[in-house]
């Protein structure tokens, strides 16, 4: 039985699968998706590698949470309240963290202080001279308008 030759490929035109435009067959790339080879044949605008994304869930990974042999935090009956983590004021809703029920444990003494005021704005002739708008009262431009 005689054994079947291709063609070299060298000048062999083939079509790419997703866009249809004629390309040399070498310059030809196959898709790969979850690493596993489709078939598709597409040119080098077409080709996209395989996302990472698309392996979760092949490759086994592990995190942890929890702590081993956890401790209760009793810094804040040793420092005496100011250096202890429960101290800090982390100033999130309400600012201080602090609640009626939790207010010796988290004592609020974050306070808030806001003022609104007011903006006087003064518009001047550019020659300075403090005469109207235009009137030409300052030594400035010729005309002595803006």
């Amino acid at each position: 039985m005689a054994t079947q030759k291709f063609a070299s490929g060298k000048h062999t035109i083939a079509e790419c699968d997703r866009c249809g435009f004629r390309f040399k067959r070498t310059d030809l790339k196959e898709i790969v998706i979850r690493t596993k080879p489709t078939g598709l044949q597409v040119c080098s605008v077409c080709w996209e590698k395989d996302h990472p994304q698309n392996l979760q869930g092949m490759y086994p990974v592990t995190d942890p949470q929890a702590a081993r042999n956890p401790r209760v935090d009793k810094s804040l009956a040793f420092s005496g309240g100011d250096y202890s983590s429960r101290g800090i004021q982390w100033g999130w809703n309400p600012v201080g963290g602090a609640r009626s029920f939790d207010d010796v444990l988290t004592p609020n003494t974050l306070v808030a202080n806001g003022f609104v005021g007011t903006v006087a704005v003064e518009i001047m002739s550019p020659g300075g001279g403090g005469g109207a708008p235009g009137g030409g009262g300052g030594g400035g431009a010729p005309g002595g308008g803006f």
